[in-house]
């Protein structure tokens, strides 16, 4: 009887002790888990940083490279085009090609591009040559957002949109100190030094994500489109050179160096739509394309990227042209952008399961509006130029700080299995519309007798498509309000 009941009270205990086993087993493997998805983030997160700081930096010393290299600012202007142009083609490319062989592969060989042309666009001793370097350099830029975004959709699972919007915060940081940096290297040492600073960040990067970074398997059988990457590539080039044509002076809409151009962008487009139409699997499926809520959301992220990558090209050299501000302060305009940006996107991506997306898009936008015509008239109430520019410029930091989560969610919630391959459509709209502003801007500010105002009257002709073209088409985005 004794031994019956040690026993039986012995095996209660036992059993209350495997439950606490298994218990801290479990907790043990959410706290590896947690700390796992921590650092693939962070891994993740470096990458786009590179990517955000090399945007903005280039944009801080574009003044001073057409000096250096005797270049006219329209020409000098392709540093930021071709760039925008490179990633236009690499981001769709970059999410195919991601679920074809791997994120984690895509991800490591961009890193390795991109650093490698970094360290060699710095040695460039021309305009020519520093332009195709910029185009090399943009085809690892533009396949790190598609990969990482794939890596970190994969390794968060339900919890992809919070993860996905948080990336919107990390732009912000390159916006901050990306100016920081072209304005110390342009003031005390040299333009070349901003293309140098992505080769160690680089190289801590490759590191990481050899240790860190999960092999990923591959989800598509099909082939990469290369003969719709070309004739895409076709398109935009063939656009951009007849726009920079208009930059001489003297040039006419209606010679030759524009006409031809633009005829034969006409002609690729018309054969790319074909070939899309026609190919199995086409480099970008023409459902994401024109389908249901794809073609609003393409409209709304060209308007974004020319808000948002046009205009921030164009501040630094708005401020020196009008208000002969210093080099060092015209860039740290584009640290007071990246503040207003980050002050609110991690806020506003907490909040999209309330909110929705057209809410924040719509009020994003119009703080972008607002933030363009103060910045384009001059200072008011005794402030000062500087401080005008600093706040006006944080006013459309802020606008885009709380647009772009909504709108980088807005369109993967349409075909969440395609996450990588959207990511990249979005960027790709986006650039475009960069691309777009960059080129046309440069082009009339080459011809202008008065760049500063010619650029007041482009930040006015930006606010109106803004006003009455991109907010109207806000609400007539698909809304998931309550729907997760």
């Amino acid at each position: 009887m004794a031994f019956d009941t040690e026993l039986g009270s012995a095996e209660p205990t036992r059993t209350r002790f495997r439950q606490r086993t298994r218990r801290g087993a479990l907790m043990r493997d959410d706290e590896q888990e947690g700390t796992s998805r921590g650092v693939v983030f962070a891994v993740c997160s470096i990458g786009l940083f590179m990517g955000a700081i090399d945007g903005t930096i280039v944009a801080t010393v574009l003044h001073t490279i057409d000096s250096d290299l005797h270049a006219r600012i329209n020409w000098a202007g392709w540093t930021i085009t071709i760039y925008q142009l490179g990633a236009i083609l690499a981001m769709p490319l970059a999410g195919k090609i991601s679920d074809q062989f791997g994120r984690r592969r895509v991800f490591l060989y961009a890193v390795v591009l991109f650093t490698v042309s970094s360290l060699a666009c710095g040695f460039s001793n021309n305009i020519y040559t520093l332009v195709g370097l910029r185009a090399v350099q943009s085809i690892g830029g533009g396949a790190l957002m598609p990969a990482a975004t794939g890596i970190v959709a994969d390794r968060f699972g339900k919890d992809r949109d919070r993860a996905l919007g948080m990336f919107t915060s990390i732009f912000p940081l390159g916006s901050i100190l990306g100016p920081i940096f072209g304005g110390l290297f342009v003031t005390f040492w040299t333009w070349r030094g901003i293309f140098f600073i992505n080769v160690p960040i680089g190289v801590i990067l490759i590191l990481l994500t050899l240790k860190y970074i999960p092999d990923s398997r591959s989800t598509s059988e099909h082939k990469t489109d290369l003969r719709g990457v070309a004739l895409l590539g076709a398109v935009i080039l063939s656009a951009m050179f007849g726009i920079t044509s208009l930059g001489t002076a003297g040039a006419r809409v209606f010679e030759p160096s524009f006409v031809v151009p633009e005829i034969a962008a006409a002609v690729f487009l018309f054969f790319f739509l074909r070939h899309t139409k026609r190919v199995e699997a086409p480099f970008i499926p023409m459902q994401l394309l024109r389908g249901k809520g794809f073609a609003v959301m393409n409209i709304l992220n060209f308007f974004y990227g020319t808000a948002a990558l046009g205009f921030a090209a164009l501040v630094p050299i708005y401020a020196i042209y009008r208000f002969h501000v210093s080099r060092l302060d015209a860039g740290t305009l584009l640290t007071a952008r990246g503040i207003g940006m980050i002050m609110v996107a991690a806020l506003v991506s907490m909040m999209l399961r309330r909110t929705g997306y057209r809410l924040p898009m719509t009020v994003g936008f119009a703080l972008v509006v607002i933030g363009m015509m103060l910045m384009s008239i001059a200072p008011r109430f005794g402030v000062s130029i500087y401080i005008w520019l600093s706040v006006t410029a944080g006013i459309t930091g802020i606008g885009m700080g709380t647009a772009a989560p909504a709108s980088n969610n807005a369109t993967l919630q349409l075909a969440p299995d395609q996450v990588a391959a959207i990511a990249g459509l979005r960027g790709m709209f986006r650039q475009c519309g960069g691309i777009f502003a960059v080129s046309i801007s440069t082009a009339l500010l080459n011809r202008s007798l008065d760049p500063g105002m010619e650029m007041a009257h482009i930040f006015w002709v930006l606010a109106f498509i803004l006003a009455f073209l991109a907010i109207p088409l806000v609400y007539m985005v698909p809304d998931f309000k309550g729907k997760w």
